[in-house]
């Protein structure tokens, strides 16, 4: 019987040419190679061997007629398989996961892989994600393309995912008038994050916010927060003015902005305290957008920080064609289903038990499920 990760792959479009020469299933690669990503494989060679030392494993679920294929058919592979395709069939079914609890927030921020250089704005792979903040799920990617930035890719992105019902959080770079108007033609909220890249709408909320210091903040809904950990405490304060004036055209459906104020004591010594402003098409007090604005870094510690500690992305060297932002996907689908796991232990241990205990790695891919 196939495993049902198998389903997430059958309409994926295979990039070869049908010669003699193709002798393994589409279906057998991505299989083998996901499973061997969670398993701790970090690159070609280290999944071609993974599928060969547990071939017996594989055989039980997949008819490969020519065995585990080479590491270099691998990399071939995902060098010339379409990362956009590839992405979005993980996306659809991790999306089904999150319908299934309700999830609303998707925080979209990206990510550079170092040791890939690449002619991109910051001269290395830049891969852009869509975070499930709730059930910390991948629901999307898209890299950065030659020459590209991710200003421009943001939408993309966007474009591929169901915004019905959801919240988007971006950081400033995600702040241009075209993608806050198409997050609102996709049925989605936004919370962005405003800064000096687009100064006319900084100002304009900054004056919002030095006329409301003139009236007292009378009118304004104001919430404080204080968090703790490794040695720091931070205190964040969030101040809400709604249906705010004096905003230039063009920037849709903004409700209300938000100004958040940090201040942070590292071993007991105060550290000056930071202000940044958002703006926002939700109606809601400032406790609730808090929570959004908090939880938009999950993306940051939730993935970004474990596919550099558990999975070294940023040692990364794949660079042929496709091939790396592939498999920076494989790395999101990993840490998502890890992370789904009922068991203890740090996603690098995770990793290594599902390389060792095939029934627990069974364990983890059963987080997607048959349709």
């Amino acid at each position: 019987m196939p495993l049902a990760l198998t389903t997430v792959f059958a309409d994926v479009p295979d990039p070869r040419i049908e010669t003699a020469n193709k002798l393994h299933k589409l279906t057998d690669i991505l299989v083998i190679a996901t499973c061997a990503v969670i398993a701790g494989a970090d690159g070609w060679e280290e999944i071609a061997e993974y599928g060969q030392s547990k071939e017996d494993f594989f055989r039980r679920f997949q008819a490969l007629p020519h065995g585990v294929p080479s590491h270099d058919t691998f990399e071939r592979v995902f060098a010339k398989l379409d990362p956009d395709a590839f992405a979005d069939r993980f996306g659809r079914w991790m999306s089904e996961l999150c319908d299934s609890t309700g999830l609303t927030h998707i925080a979209v921020d990206g990510k550079s892989a170092r040791a890939s250089a690449q002619d991109t704005f910051t001269g290395c792979l830049h891969l852009v994600s869509a975070w499930a903040t709730e059930s910390r799920l991948i629901l999307g990617q898209r890299s950065v393309p030659e020459g590209g930035h991710e200003i421009t890719t943001v939408p993309d992105l966007l474009g591929a995912l169901d915004l019905n019902g959801a919240v988007v959080t971006l950081d400033a770079a995600g702040c241009q008038k075209a993608t806050i108007e198409q997050i609102r033609k996709q049925g989605g909220e936004y919370v962005v994050c405003v800064k000096g890249n687009q100064k006319g709408l900084h100002d304009a909320v900054a004056d919002v916010f030095d006329r409301a210091g003139d009236d007292e903040f009378a009118g304004c809904d104001m919430a404080g927060e204080v968090g703790a950990g490794h040695g720091r405490a931070e205190e964040r304060y969030v101040t809400v003015v709604h249906d705010p004036e004096g905003l230039p055209d063009g920037w849709s459906g903004v409700s209300a902005v938000a100004l958040v104020c940090r201040e942070r004591r590292v071993k007991g010594q105060k550290n000056e305290g930071t202000g940044h402003y958002y703006i926002t098409s939700l109606k809601v007090g400032a406790g609730q957008l808090a929570g959004y604005i908090r939880n938009h870094w999950g993306i940051e510690n939730g993935l970004h920080r474990v596919l550099d500690v558990a999975f070294r992305e940023d040692d990364s060297r794949a660079r042929t064609g496709h091939a790396a932002a592939n498999l920076g996907m494989l790395r999101r689908v990993a840490v998502s289903l890890l992370k789904r796991a009922k068991t203890k232990g740090s996603i690098k241990t995770r990793r290594m038990k599902a390389g060792w205990d095939d029934n627990y790695l069974l364990q983890v891919i059963q987080g997607i499920t048959a349709q």
